[in-house]
């Protein structure tokens, strides 16, 4: 489908300010000195004032006109804003510069009954957001793009031969350039079928190749495809709604289907859910959006639906949703047996437990708030642990009991002072942000040294030590007594 939106900016303009809508107005930007109109809006294209025309020129032409800036890229930007808008309505939307957009509409018609009450559907809502819009079905993109400029209504070329729809046509509708266009309508070719039917040689010496792909593309021999906006996800299922709805019990139940649907379809293709999408497209053009993440490939609707329902609250319906749209952006291989497995009693049904355990915390204070670590091959502390990937990562190595670690390891050293017998002793107290411990027992020290291929640094003296109230520390002193005057630091604590 091929939507001509020929006002799109000054119609948004106007949506905006509504007391411009019987008013002349310009968007102009300044090119070599002088301020050229980039769009009119309609009552000033109704006096002979168009796009391209120097500002001063059109003053001359119509006084009261009123000349506003163009921001530069404000087309692109609006044109994708709509294209991401008509997302409720195709999973593949695309840019069509400078003043349309194309919808692959395949397999979504029959949604709403046929490609006309589709057409229609689109046409009314763009309108009621005040834009003067056409739109044309066709099997080709260049077909399209002709009915929906240059056809009459009601814009769908039937299927089979689309070049038959575009014969009465004027040959600005197959996209040609300026000068291809002068040079036809001097030869007297004033529409499509008065040199359709000459010899592709002829064309070819006449026109040049330009004209002869154009031809092609109309009639689906030369491939183009849309550029989307945003790419489709691969698993992915659309809900429409027969009538808006706003309440919270409809948008759970909307939920619940979507995500059946979603894991049936997961099923088929041995694929387990890692982050699911839920996006509501409200009438008024508002998109609301919810989104999760499982810590292992998922594909249980009920496991899913309690971790999307603690969010539904965040869902704004406003006037009513029309659309609910639920994406598995990311996804992972998940067999059936891997399920059984999961099912069945044992580690990895406590695992699966504890897997959903986890997506349920995170899902009310956030994925962020929760990490696992692993051990990693190095004596160094602060290289001696890694955060992991997933839950069912396992670690390379084993963790080192052989000598004392504490339960929290602080991310950096933090500066202390201390009261040291003599050197290589363990501390008698040290203060820490002010408020002093005194030490009872004490053991160490322990030498940890960089390993000299990655970092060249001080060693560092390790030492368990505890106060008087129980609490134990790990202390280290950077540094030898005999090379320079070392620094204490507290490294972390143990439970």
């Amino acid at each position: 489908m091929s939507i001509w939106l020929p006002f799109a900016v000054t119609d948004k303009m106007t949506a905006l300010q509504p007391e411009r809508e019987k008013l002349p107005f310009v968007l102009a930007a300044a090119q070599r000195g002088r301020m050229i109109i980039q769009h009119a809006n309609p009552v000033a294209s109704g006096k002979g004032i168009c796009a391209g025309m120097a500002a001063a020129d059109a003053r001359a032409i119509l006084p009261d006109l009123e000349v506003l800036p163009y921001a530069e890229g404000f087309t692109e930007q609006l044109l994708r804003e709509l294209a991401l808008w008509c997302l409720r309505f195709t999973p593949v939307a695309a840019i069509d510069l400078p003043d349309g957009l194309l919808l692959d509409i395949s397999g979504c018609a029959h949604l709403w009954g046929g490609e006309a009450t589709y057409r229609e559907d689109i046409l009314a809502q763009l309108t009621w957001l005040g834009y003067r819009v056409r739109a044309a079905v066709a099997d080709t993109i260049g077909a399209a793009w002709a009915m929906a400029r240059f056809g009459a209504e009601p814009g769908i070329v039937p299927p089979g031969n689309p070049m038959d729809a575009l014969l009465p046509l004027p040959p600005e509708a197959l996209r040609l350039d300026t000068l291809l266009r002068d040079k036809m309508r001097k030869l007297g070719l004033r529409h499509i079928g008065s040199f359709i039917h000459m010899p592709r040689t002829v064309l070819r010496r006449r026109f040049g190749q330009a004209l002869l792909h154009r031809i092609d593309q109309a009639q689906g021999q030369a491939i183009e495809l849309p550029e989307p906006v945003q790419a489709p996800a691969t698993f992915c299922e659309r809900l429409p709604c027969p009538e808006p709805i706003r309440t919270a019990n409809a948008i759970a139940f909307a939920l619940k289907t979507l995500l059946e649907r979603l894991c049936r379809q997961l099923l088929r293709e041995g694929q387990g859910l890692r982050s699911a999408e839920l996006k509501a497209y409200r009438i008024d053009g508002n998109v609301q959006q919810i989104a999760i993440g499982t810590n292992r490939p998922v594909r249980n609707p009920m496991h899913l639906f309690k971790l999307l329902e603690q969010k539904i609250a965040c869902i704004a319906p406003g006037l009513g949703i029309e659309l609910f749209l639920l994406e598995a952006p990311v996804v992972a291989p998940l067999s059936v047996q891997q399920e059984t497995l999961w099912a069945a009693w044992g580690s990895n049904g406590e695992n699966t437990a504890l897997a959903h355990l986890l997506d349920r915390v995170a899902g009310r204070v956030g994925a962020g708030a929760i990490r696992r670590y692993l051990p990693a091959e190095h004596y160094w502390p602060g290289r001696s642990i890694k955060l992991a990937a997933s839950l069912a990562e396992t670690p390379a190595t084993d963790w080192r009991c052989d000598r004392p670690r504490p339960i929290y390891l602080l991310p950096e050293p933090e500066r202390i002072e201390v009261s040291v017998p003599l050197p290589d002793y363990p501390p008698l107290l040290f203060i820490h942000k002010g408020q002093r411990y005194k030490i009872t027992k004490a053991d160490g020290p322990e030498r940890i040294e960089q390993e000299w291929w990655l970092e060249q640094g001080l060693v560092r003296d390790y030492y368990v030590v505890e106060d008087e109230e129980g609490a134990r520390y790990w202390l280290f002193r950077s540094g030898r007594y005999e090379a320079d005057e070392p620094e204490w630091f507290l490294h972390g604590f143990f439970a």
